[in-house]
């Protein structure tokens, strides 16, 4: 039998494992898709912090290759950020509107 660590990142067949969490995390996931989606919600959560990950490394690596950005840089990446995050929470505003209660976790931030 082959062991997790000699699949590709996307490949081999789906294995259970035992995560902790605190309670009310688990239940806004579970009000947002359910108890049998929830796997795979974890699953793409999973995935998008592996990218983050693998764009902080990047970015420390290009950084120590060529050097800090200048200060106009750094305020207009800000600035993308800043109008992104308010885009995603307009989208929320919107989907609120059209029905559904916007649940609390739609408010939360990553930690």
């Amino acid at each position: 039998m082959e062991t997790p660590e000699s699949y590709a990142k996307d490949e081999g067949p789906a294995q259970k494992v035992s995560v902790s969490m605190p309670a009310g995390r688990i239940a806004a996931v579970k009000a947002r898709v359910g108890v049998r989606g929830f796997s795979a919600y974890v699953s793409a959560a999973v995935e998008r912090q592996i990218q983050r990950d693998l764009l902080e490394e990047l970015l420390q690596n290009k950084e120590k290759e060529i050097g800090r950005p200048s200060p106009e840089v750094q305020e207009w990446a800000a600035e993308i950020f800043r109008e992104a995050e308010a885009m995603a929470a307009n989208d929320h505003s919107a989907e609120a509107t059209e029905g559904d209660e916007s649940p609390e976790w739609h408010d939360r931030k990553a930690g």
